[in-house]
């Protein structure tokens, strides 16, 4: 099997050094990081003009590997068109991410952004994340349940390529899986005054993002936030198309 792996926390971080040894038994791994953090990026990537500078780094026990000087999902486009030249990878992976991309998060989270650019090309792909913001996050409850998790999501692959996955694990051990779907949840009065030096030119003010969170009341006990707050590792299906059919009915009998 070939998996594709890269991250949104830099080439660098240890949840991505983590993946790699949980990956290692299942195949022949490439690794393919964004140079610096670029979390909350999404699917955003580099394009017109913009340099993208890219090293071969030196293999790692049988692992190849790469930084991109970009986004997670121009990460992914990179591993697909300059590595994978003679064919697509069997999986693209994304994590393990420090900190949870539950409910709305995930919309903005650069780690389900290049799950989705893997599932775009048409390749399986799973996003990994961990309710643990701390650079040394403890990954060994993923080491524990991720490789069954994976061999049981490879082994019955969706039949939609527009489908991929969302798997969040909760802090410390977790109580067992849960399928979940994607909560939703609002930030408000998210710009903050820096609490820390910043250069600002004549006349700026500097904030930082760092809002209230708010629970959407539609929600249930079966949104994958309200899950692993419970203690539970969701997996989350999400799919390419994000069309409201039923609006999409409802337009056609105005139009």
């Amino acid at each position: 099997m070939k998996i594709l792996l890269t991250n949104d926390d830099g080439y660098g971080a240890r949840g991505l050094s983590a993946l790699v040894e949980i990956l290692r038994p299942f195949g022949e791994l490439t690794v393919v990081g964004p140079k610096f953090p670029q979390s909350a990026m999404s699917m955003a990537v580099n394009l017109g003009q913009v340099p993208i500078a890219v090293k071969r780094l030196p293999d790692r026990d049988g692992v190849r590997w790469w930084y991109v000087d970009a986004t997670p999902s121009s990460c992914v486009k990179y591993g697909l068109d300059e590595i994978f030249t003679d064919g697509l990878p069997d999986v693209v992976v994304s994590g393990i991410n420090h900190g949870a991309n539950a409910a709305s998060a995930s919309m903005y989270s650069a780690t389900v952004g290049a799950a989705k650019e893997g599932a775009l090309a048409g390749v399986l792909s799973i996003a990994v994340s961990v309710d643990d913001f701390s650079p040394d996050a403890d990954f060994s409850e993923v080491a524990r349940w991720f490789p069954e998790i994976f061999r049981r999501l490879t082994q019955n692959p969706v039949c939609d390529k527009q489908t991929f996955y969302n798997i969040n694990f909760p802090k410390g051990a977790p109580l067992g899986i849960r399928i979940s779907y994607q909560g939703t949840v609002h930030w408000t009065k998210e710009f903050r005054d820096c609490p820390f030096p910043a250069e600002a030119e004549a006349g700026e003010t500097v904030y930082i993002m760092a809002g209230d969170l708010t629970d959407d009341a539609r929600n249930t006990d079966a949104a994958d936030h309200r899950q692993m707050s419970a203690g539970y590792i969701t997996i989350c299906p999400l799919k390419l198309d994000a069309t409201d059919y039923a609006e999409k009915a409802r337009l056609e009998t105005l139009f």
